[in-house]
């Protein structure tokens, strides 16, 4: 799951497009997956060569604004599009927190660019993670 969340990371990052979306939302976040104790901090970048940093782990020097957690198998689906957040939120799938509601309502729409992006990675090189 690294490897692959971080190959996203990495194309949304330099997508002329998804990266600087999300950069301006300047929204930083936490992705937890407990399954397989994975982590992921991501915030907007501070040099002009990046949109975004991000690192596996909770040794950071930023504090999240928002917190998401899933397993993976509701992540694969989340990120491909195909996981209501609403309706996952009302079931219990996602468990989110948040300690600014602007950021969730700045982060969301500046994220449709990770499922775009995921799609087509998965599709390219991690067939056996796309949804029939």
């Amino acid at each position: 799951m690294r490897q692959v969340l971080d190959r996203l990371l990495t194309a949304v990052d330099a997508d002329p497009d998804a990266g600087p979306k999300l950069r301006a939302a300047r929204v930083p976040h936490r992705f937890c997956f407990p399954d397989l104790d994975v982590v992921l901090n991501v915030t907007d970048a501070r040099g002009e060569d990046h949109c975004l940093e991000w690192e596996f782990s909770d040794r950071i020097d930023w504090r999240p604004s928002m917190t998401l957690e899933m397993d993976s198998a509701v992540a694969n689906r989340y990120l491909q599009g195909a996981e209501n957040l609403a309706i996952a939120l009302a079931r219990r799938r996602i468990s989110f927190q948040c300690s600014d509601t602007r950021a969730a309502l700045a982060f969301f729409p500046s994220s449709a660019g990770l499922v775009d992006s995921y799609r087509s990675l998965v599709k390219s090189d991690y067939p056996h993670l796309a949804l029939s």
